[in-house]
């Protein structure tokens, strides 16, 4: 059952030497590399809900996590076109320190992991498919690789554009939280002020905008004060940089032996050859598809990815 399934109890392996699995039960614990550390107190995380005309809110639901700096408005088309497509309520999520969701230490994929955890048990849902893009995706595969997950929990894994692996985040998400700090400090008042600043850092327009979504104006519901600041708080996504890189399982530890789709964006370097055999070693069941895209795959093939996802859900 999922209630047998702790957030509470969640904890790291002191080693990297693969363990067996415990049992479904009461003390259930969370794995992953490294040294242990103290168990992590989830948060309750915000999200948009598209439940179809049946009624069904539990069974067969996609969960969809976004990637760094994004949110659940993000997904709010696509949310909406899946659940009608395929008849099965879907459910978008803020991870924490995102969006409308807590503030919270740590900032770790095995803390995001529990969160999201802790939504699927307190929905209540069962036989979900779990779509992640970037960290994500990367959140997705942690939760899949737990040892600790409940069988009737999970049923299809889609990652889009992110590897399973350790490695130095894109340059790029630096500069974006530099140019971020700057706009703070610069006490700006109007999004075209903001919006020339980003462009200092970012030339995609695109991109640009997908920032300003994170901008508080001021004299708002959620800024009282007199000038821009940012919903994420950003000295917390400073310090998580280097984390956000890792991932918490090493190859040979743990696998994931269900259906798995990872979705690669053509034009993009987040997932290349030199990772295939580890995402095989943690996926052994796992196909890749290609888009004509760049990292923001959904973003810029939005039908196109639609129909991989449906068709990958409509084929188990």
């Amino acid at each position: 059952m999922l209630q047998t399934f702790r957030p509470l109890l969640y904890q790291r392996l002191a080693s990297s030497t693969r363990r067996p699995p415990p049992s479904y039960n009461c003390g259930a614990q969370y794995y992953s590399s490294h040294t242990q550390s103290q168990p992590i107190d989830p948060v309750d995380l915000s999200f948009i809900e598209q439940i179809p005309e049946n009624g069904n809110n539990t069974e067969g639901a996609l969960v969809i996590l976004h990637g760094l700096f994004g949110s659940k408005r993000n997904w709010s088309s696509l949310s909406k076109a899946f659940s009608r497509d395929l008849g099965i309520p879907v459910y978008a999520l803020d991870l924490r320190n995102h969006g409308s969701s807590p503030h919270a230490l740590p900032m770790t994929y095995t803390s995001m992991a529990t969160d999201v955890m802790h939504f699927i048990e307190k929905k209540n849902l069962s036989k979900i498919s779990l779509l992640g893009h970037s960290m994500g995706g990367k959140v997705a595969m942690a939760l899949a690789l737990n040892p600790s997950l409940p069988p009737t929990v999970l049923q299809n894994l889609i990652v889009a554009d992110i590897a399973p692996v350790r490695a130095h985040l894109s340059p790029e998400f630096i500069w974006y939280i530099k140019a971020m700090k700057k706009i703070e400090s610069m006490k700006l008042r109007t999004r075209k002020e903001a919006r020339q600043v980003l462009t200092e850092y970012e030339k995609d327009p695109n991109v640009v905008l997908f920032l300003l979504t994170n901008i508080l104006m001021p004299h708002s519901e959620l800024n009282r004060g007199e000038y821009i600041r940012f919903r994420i708080p950003l000295r917390t996504m400073d310090d998580a940089i280097p984390e956000l890189g890792s991932f918490p399982y090493a190859p040979g530890e743990t696998e994931w032996e269900g259906r798995t789709l990872f979705i690669k964006g053509k034009k993009s370097a987040f997932i290349n050859h030199h990772y295939h055999q580890t995402m095989e070693d943690f996926f052994p069941r796992m196909t890749m598809e290609t888009l004509d895209a760049g990292h923001w795959v959904h973003g810029e093939r939005p039908h196109e990815f639609k129909q991989l996802v449906k068709t990958f859900i409509d084929s188990q």
